[in-house]
Order: structure tokens, then C-alpha cells, then sequence
């Protein structure tokens, strides 16, 4: 048995090793690791200086190494939270920063603008639903599915660590049931064709703002950023009903849209056509009434001139009313009296005087300036009967 044994002495060699043995092997190691060389052929420790250098330069790398564990590095987007003995002690900004080493204390990094996201109503796609948090009550008791998603990021990271056990699986799964809690109170409170249709933003809007109040009075420290409806429909057994509804509510505002436009077109045109006759009949009544004082008018200035001189007005009224009789006949009266026979008669003028004299009678004229119109006619035809125009027309029938 060497000398170095450290069973040496001891009657069992199974028992425990000399402990001063241990510790000179120890100091020799040590030694040999700082250069010191050992006095005589018998190992010896190192002196007593060299070993209490060695020590103190050891004891300060590892001092600065502990010292050197408590340097971190926080991120523009992050927050520090210092953690000393295991409570909350302070929070630290963005940039290079130094903490007391392990075990005094310790440094957690929150991620601020990261945004998480839970899904309620189905995992991953649509088609993977979760019909235990996808099926919910409208107000007029219809059943309806409603798939969602919800994005949140964090605004206090100390709430964040201390209030959800500092897991975001536990932060989900509390905004998760926030979320759920919030959209069956929000669509419980609506009609399913508000759902369905045009509701889905202010649905969205509601249910954000009633998710927000819930994890604040949790104090859980995250901030809602949005809350998206991804889809909408009611259930599988009843959706081809619900399809046919819907066609008929877009077939209903169809048809109300053309009867509206219809309208829009018939009446403005109806109440213009309307206006014109009301101006038609106030101008026909004004042109009546005008010309029946015209008439009365005239009338009275008649009256007088008849006053004045009745034979004369009888004669001149007498004329003007065989000349209306006579110009609206077709037939031409010859005078026989002189004893001839043969005329010159021009009656393609005198039947244009007698278009003439109609026209002008038709016309609401005076009939009294169409006295004189008659008198071109009993001229020509004295003319023809004693002018040249008799004599022209016995010339050519072989007369004197």
C-alpha cells in the first residue's frame, strides 16, 4: 500500500477517503496550475503566498464573471421587469442595463408591440370549427354561428407577468373566454338579420369595447388592437332556409328600388303635365274673357253709332251679314237686269275672296271692314258686264 493511498491505516479499504489527503492533493493541483515547483522528492503544498495569490485572483474572475451575469440588454419594443427575492422592484427601459446577479435578482423581458391573437369558434381555418363557441342566441331566439378572431398586444408589463402567472398560453386562454363572454352578450342583444347583414362592424365595435372593460377590471395588463368577424351563418340544418329568407329580403328591396324609381320618373312628369294644363286653362280663360269684353265693347260702340243713325246701321248691318252668308257659298249670283247674257266671270278670284272673307270671319275678326271686301267682286262683275271685259268676252263668242 503507497504512502498516498487514502485508505491507508484504515483496517477496510471500503470506507470513506482521507479528507487531509483530499485537500493536499488539492493544494498541489492548484500549485502546479500557478507555476510553483515542489522542495524535495516528497510532494509538498505550495507556499503559502503563491497559494493565497492563486486564490484571490480566482475568487476575482469568478466575482467579475457574477458580477458580469447581472449586464442585459433591453429592446426598443420591450420592457424589463426586475424581479429582487422574487418580488416585483423596478422597471427598466430600452438600452444596456445591469441587475443584481442570481440569487438576488432577476430580470424578465416583455415584448410590448408583439400581437397575439386567439381564435374563437374554430382552430387554424374555418372549416375546423368549434361548435361548443361558435353556436350562439340571437335575440329572437335563432340560432346562429359566429366564427372570430381577436388581437391584443400588451400595455403593462408588470400586470402582464403578475396577474396571468406570466404565460401567455394563460394570457390566451383568459382573452379567449373574455372574448366568447363578450360576442354571445353582444349578438344575444341584436336580431339575426342584423347579424347576418349589415351588422358585423358595429358588432365588432361592441364586442372590442366589452372585451377591453372585462380584462381591465382583471387588471391583466394587455390592450385589445382588434377584433375581426370572420364569418357569419346560421347552422347547417336550417342554412338553405336561411338562403332562401335572404333571397327573398334582396328580391323585396329589389323591387322596391324600381318602384321607387318608377315613381321618381312617373309623378315629376304627371305634376309637369299638370302644371301646363292649369296655364292652358288659366290662358284659355283669359282669352275667353278678353274677347267677350272685346265683344261687349264693341257692342256698345255699335249701340251708339246706331243711335246716332239707325237706317244707315241697319243698311251697313245688313251687308256685313250677307256678306258672311254669301262668302260661305259656293254658289255665284248674276245680276240679269241689264238685259246681257254673256259675262266675263273671274272666279278664280272670286272664289279666293270668297276663302278669304271665311277665313277672316272664322278668325273672330270685326265683320265690318268686310263690307268693302265684296266690293272688288260687284265691280269686276259690273266691269265684265260693261267694260272692256264684256266686250273681250263678245269678241271671242263672235259678238258685235
Amino acid at each position: 500500500m503507497s504512502q498516498n493511498d487514502p485508505n491507508r491505516g484504515r483496517p477496510h479499504g471500503d470506507g470513506p477517503p482521507d479528507l487531509d489527503e483530499v485537500f493536499r492533493n488539492l493544494n498541489r493541483s492548484l500549485a502546479r496550475l500557478l507555476g510553483a515547483k515542489p522542495s524535495g522528492s516528497q510532494p509538498q503544498g505550495p507556499s503559502g503566498s503563491a497559494f493565497r495569490s492563486g486564490v484571490l485572483v480566482l475568487l476575482g474572475i469568478l466575482l467579475a464573471l457574477w458580477l458580469g451575469s447581472g449586464f442585459y440588454v433591453v429592446d426598443a419594443k420591450e420592457e424589463g421587469v426586475v424581479l429582487r427575492l422574487g418580488r416585483f422592484h423596478r422597471l427598466t427601459d430600452p438600452g444596456l442595463q445591469w441587475h443584481l446577479p442570481y440569487p438576488f435578482e432577476k430580470v424578465e423581458i416583455v415584448n410590448l408591440t408583439e400581437l397575439r391573437s386567439v381564435e374563437v369558434g374554430y382552430r387554424s381555418n374555418a372549416k375546423n370549427k368549434v361548435p361548443e363557441e361558435s353556436l350562439m342566441l340571437t335575440a329572437d331566439q335563432n340560432i346562429i354561428d359566429v366564427q372570430m378572431s381577436v388581437q391584443y398586444d400588451v400595455k403593462d408589463a408588470k400586470a402582464f407577468l403578475f396577474n396571468n402567472a406570466a404565460e401567455d398560453e394563460n394570457a390566451n386562454d383568459i382573452v379567449k373566454q373574455a372574448a366568447e363572454t363578450a360576442i354571445r352578450e353582444v349578438v344575444g342583444r341584436n336580431q339575426v338579420d342584423f347579424v347576418l347583414n349589415e351588422g358585423r362592424a358595429q358588432i365588432a365595435a361592441e364586442a372590442q369595447k366589452l372585451i377591453q372593460d372585462v380584462l381591465d377590471r382583471y387588471q391583466l395588463g394587455v390592450r385589445i388592437a382588434k377584433v375581426n368577424i370572420n364569418d357569419v351563418q346560421p347552422p347547417e340544418q336550417v342554412l338553405a332556409a336561411f338562403d332562401d329568407a335572404v333571397k327573398a329580403g334582396q328580391d323585396k328591396d329589389k323591387l322596391r328600388n324600381e318602384g321607387l324609381a318608377y315613381a321618381n320618373d312617373v309623378v315629376p312628369r304627371a305634376k309637369g303635365m299638370a302644371a301646363r294644363l292649369e296655364q292652358e286653362a288659366e290662358a284659355y280663360q283669359q282669352k275667353v274673357v278678353s274677347q267677350a269684353e272685346g265683344d261687349a265693347s264693341r257692342f256698345k260702340q255699335v249701340l251708339s253709332e246706331y243711335n246716332k243713325a239707325p237706317k244707315v246701321m241697319r243698311e251697313r248691318l245688313y251687308l256685313d251679314m250677307m256678306q258672311q252668308v254669301m262668302s260661305n257659298s259656293s254658289k255665284v249670283l248674276l245680276d240679269q237686269k241689264g238685259g246681257n247674257s254673256l259675262l266675263y266671270l273671274p272666279l278664280d278670284k272670286l272664289m279666293q275672296a270668297s276663302t278669304a272673307a271665311s277665313q277672316t270671319s272664322d278668325s273672330g275678326t270685326s265683320p265690318l271692314p268686310s263690307a268693302t271686301a265684296s266690293a272688288p267682286v260687284a265691280q269686276g262683275a259690273r266691269a265684265g258686264k260693261n267694260g272692256r271685259d264684256y266686250g273681250r268676252t263678245r269678241d271671242i263668242l263672235g259678238g258685235e
